[in-house]
C-alpha cells in the first residue's frame, strides 16, 4: 500500500482501487477501510483512494493518542490531498467518517470539488438520533426472523440496561445474510483507543461547522438506507438541510452500507453525482 507523511510525522496509508479520476474516501470506525471494499462497483467508474485513518489498517499509531480527535484529523486528509497533487478533490465519507469529511469541507471548502456522504454520521454539525427515531425505524423490520432478540437488545440500550451492539447488528443491514454477518465481522473497529477518542472533548465545534456548511458551494449528496439505523433518514434529512443545495437519495431497502444491498443502483445515484 502507498503512503504518506501525516503532518506530525506518522506514517499513514491508503489504497487505490480502479481507474479513471480520482475519488478520496474515508472510513467510518474508526476501522481499517477494507471494509469499503470497491463501494460496490464505483471503482468501475472512479479510482478510489480510500484512507486508512491513523492507527487503523495500515496507517501508524501516532504517538500522541489526542490526535485521534475527528478535529485533528483534518490535517491528514489534507497532508492526503497535497501527496496526491491534486488542487480540489471529489470526497466520499461513510458513516463517522462524515464527520470528519464535514469539518474539512468546513475548514478548506476551495479544495473540495464534490462531497458525497454515505450513511452519514452527524455529531459534527450538532444532530443527534434520539431513541424514539431508532425505535421507530426498528418497527419496520418486525416481520425479520430475527427481530425478537434485536429488538429487546436495542430496548435495553435505550433504556440503560443493557449495551449489547452485537445483537442489534441486523438492523444495520438490508440483509441479515451471510454475507452480511461477514462484512460486519470484518467492519469491526480494532483499536479501542482511536474509537474513544475520535469524538473526544473539543473534537467537533457543531455551531462554526454549521455555519461554514451554509456557505459551501459545491455539489453534496447524502446517501441513507431506508432502514439505516445507525443513520436515520429523518436524521440525514436534517443534515442535507444543512447545505445551499444538497441533494438527498433514501435508498429503499438498504441499512447503513447500501453498496452491499444494492450496489447497482448505488454506483448509478454516486456516479451520475459525480459526473454532473
Amino acid at each position: 500500500m502507498p503512503t504518506f507523511s501525516a503532518p506530525d510525522g506518522t506514517r499513514l496509508a491508503y489504497r487505490v482501487t480502479g481507474d479513471g479520476e480520482p475519488l478520496v474516501c474515508l472510513p467510518g470506525g474508526p476501522s481499517d477501510s477494507r471494509y469499503l471494499g470497491d463501494l460496490g462497483g464505483l471503482s468501475a467508474h472512479r479510482r478510489l483512494i480510500t484512507l486508512d485513518l491513523r492507527g487503523t489498517g495500515r496507517s501508524a499509531v501516532p504517538e500522541d493518542p489526542a490526535s485521534y480527535r475527528c478535529d485533528r484529523l483534518v490535517g491528514d486528509v489534507e497532508a492526503l490531498r497535497a501527496h496526491l497533487g491534486l488542487s480540489r478533490i471529489d470526497l466520499l465519507a461513510h458513516s463517522g467518517g462524515a464527520n470528519l469529511a464535514a469539518q474539512y469541507a468546513a475548514r478548506h471548502p476551495e479544495k473540495v470539488a464534490r462531497l458525497a456522504l454515505i450513511g452519514p454520521g452527524a455529531r459534527a454539525v450538532g444532530i443527534a438520533v434520539t431513541g424514539e427515531t431508532r425505535r421507530e425505524l426498528a418497527l419496520l423490520r418486525s416481520d425479520e426472523p430475527w427481530f425478537p432478540a434485536a429488538f429487546a437488545a436495542l430496548e435495553a440500550i435505550a433504556q440503560g440496561t443493557g449495551s449489547d451492539w452485537e445483537a442489534v447488528a441486523p438492523f444495520f443491514c438490508g440483509r441479515w445474510d451471510a454475507a452480511a454477518r461477514q462484512h460486519h465481522a470484518a467492519g469491526r473497529p480494532a483499536n479501542g483507543e482511536a474509537v474513544a477518542l475520535f469524538a473526544a472533548e473539543g473534537a467537533f465545534d457543531p455551531e462554526s461547522t454549521r455555519a461554514a456548511l451554509a456557505a459551501f458551494e459545491a455539489p453534496v449528496l447524502l446517501v441513507v438506507g431506508e432502514f439505516d439505523l445507525n443513520s436515520p433518514p429523518r436524521t440525514v434529512t436534517e443534515f442535507a438541510e444543512l447545505f445551499p443545495g444538497a441533494t438527498l437519495v433514501v435508498q429503499p431497502g438498504a441499512g447503513h452500507y447500501p453498496w452491499l444491498d444494492d450496489a447497482d443502483r448505488f454506483v448509478a445515484t454516486t456516479t451520475a453525482f459525480l459526473n454532473r
